[in-house]
């Protein structure tokens, strides 16, 4: 029942905030509205959210700021809302913390989607944490499926939801070529085509964080088709360390 989601939106542009609101209204979602950084703060930490869409260009403090002071208390799903479109600012709100992004101007059908996507991988990984007891490990990478939690070199790295369920899927077919249309409809279940660009930039992300650890490369891009995880061997590991 949609009743018993809540959602928080921190939006200070009134026509997107009229359309967010009304859309969740007419859906049947509970929500609050904050039109600026430190309202939000204050609703964020006296209310319990399901979701937050928040948009980076607050009139008192940027959205950037907003995501990293909230990722202090509360890990609860975070999908921006902004005209930023350069990949360098959706990266940066991914490594603040944000879980998903929407590009305005956006559609009544694409917020929705974001919502439900939102949701089924929360419900997905609230069923099944515990059912892989394996331990992965390639090269520098070591995962620890039962934690959910990533190593290289033995020094655990942050990911975010998306950016850890992309290095699961890769991982169980190391060697193997995913086609860009299996990866989203294994992530993101029904998705749209603007999803496409958006993992691409989820791609980029998890790229960067492996290899601030390490020099070699794990993830292969193929153009126009897909991502492949490189199997490495100890040995490539010990030439590459002379």
């Amino acid at each position: 029942m949609n009743e018993s989601i809540k959602i928080l939106v921190v939006e200070d542009d009134r026509a997107v905030r009229n359309l967010i609101s009304t859309t969740l209204k007419i859906n049947k979602y509970e929500y609050d509205i904050a039109t600026d950084g430190n309202s939000a703060l204050l609703l964020m930490t006296s209310n319990k959210y399901d979701i937050v869409f928040i948009d980076l260009g607050l009139p008192d403090i940027d959205g950037i700021d907003v995501i990293k002071k909230f990722r202090g208390f509360s890990t609860i799903p975070i999908i921006v809302i902004s005209a930023r479109t350069n990949d360098e600012d959706k990266i940066e709100a991914l490594d603040a913390g944000a879980d998903d992004f929407l590009t305005k101007p956006f559609n009544v059908d694409e917020l929705l989607a974001r919502v439900r996507s939102t949701l089924r991988r929360i419900n997905y990984s609230e069923n099944n944490s515990v059912e892989d007891n394996t331990i992965f490990e390639n090269g520098d990478i070591r995962i620890d499926f039962p934690s959910r939690t990533v190593y290289i070199k033995g020094n655990e790295i942050h990911l975010m939801p998306i950016e850890y369920s992309l290095l699961c899927l890769l991982a169980n077919n190391v060697g193997k070529v995913l086609t860009h249309q299996y990866i989203l409809k294994s992530i993101w279940v029904n998705y749209l085509d603007s999803d496409l660009s958006s993992l691409r930039v989820y791609m980029t992300s998890l790229r960067k964080k492996i290899e601030n650890e390490t020099a070699d490369k794990y993830i292969q891009t193929h153009i126009g088709v897909g991502y492949k995880m490189v199997r490495i061997s100890k040995s490539d590991l010990e030439n590459n360390n002379e």
